[in-house]
């Protein structure tokens, strides 16, 4: 498998591209900060399925094109996208990056934010720049990281979750490592290096060590996604559907176009 040469190519929010058994997948879909979109999320998961069917692939790098990782929920799309819809997208998504059967790692050069952390959480690595930011913003616009939580809560330590969840505040990468949350920070100018590197250790593995390897690591992960999904699918939507939940994003969107 090769880059797609297709003329549509430019036009998608996610790309994949496989060289010698790394499959790529980049976040580009700078107009709205690789906001969780309907489409990109539907994009994500497709190029997942396909790295993941494909033989030819040791190793999944989930990374963006700029440096804004992923700004969350896209908040534009709130309004008309059915509740229930949006937030079980989001739970199959960690499920998918949970159980995938190859490794993922997540590059993180710049900016993730409340949903985005889920991709983060889910995926098997994350390396990230010491001076990137993390923000679990939530609690800011009457919301909690209900769906996310299933994969961010086992990652954080309980003092960090407290803290980041309900200040909402800004922390930086080098604090996400502290926290448990990502694997490791590096500085940004070694960033690429720290990532060959790893990808280069995991592609030394065997396709079924791999898988299994995986699959034993993740096992508690993966029952409680299928578990507590549904219910925090539930809390999402209330809450995304609640009066103060809507005037806070009403006035947050109102701020950005300002």
């Amino acid at each position: 498998m090769s880059e797609s040469t297709d003329p549509t190519r430019s036009a998608e929010l996610v790309h994949l591209e496989v060289i010698d058994g790394i499959a790529t997948i980049t976040l580009d879909s700078p107009h709205n900060r690789n906001a969780l979109s309907r489409r990109l999320v539907t994009e994500l998961i497709e190029h997942l399925g396909t790295a993941d069917a494909s033989d030819e692939v040791r190793v999944v790098v989930l990374r963006s094109s700029g440096r804004v990782f992923c700004s969350g929920a896209d908040l534009s799309e709130a309004a008309t996208t059915p509740m229930h819809e949006g937030a079980r997208a989001i739970v199959g998504l960690q499920r998918q990056i949970v159980a995938l059967s190859k490794p993922v790692v997540t590059v993180v050069e710049g900016a993730a934010r409340a949903g985005g952390i889920g991709i983060i959480a889910a995926s098997d690595i994350a390396v990230v720049a010491e001076d990137a930011t993390f923000a679990l913003t939530e609690v800011k616009l009457g919301l909690t990281p209900a769906v996310i939580s299933l994969t961010v809560l086992p990652r954080l330590t309980s003092r960090a979750a407290a803290l980041t969840c309900l200040g909402g505040e800004v922390f930086s990468g080098a604090e996400a490592a502290a926290y448990g949350l990502v694997t490791s920070a590096v500085p940004a100018d070694r960033l690429q290096a720290a990532v060959e590197e790893i990808v280069g250790q995991l592609a030394t593995g065997a396709a079924q060590g791999l898988r299994e390897t995986k699959r034993l690591i993740n096992a508690d992960l993966l029952e409680r996604i299928d578990s507590s999904g549904e219910e925090l699918v539930e809390l999402s939507a209330r809450l995304f559907g609640s009066d103060e939940a809507r005037e806070a994003m009403t006035a947050f969107l109102a701020r950005k176009k300002a």
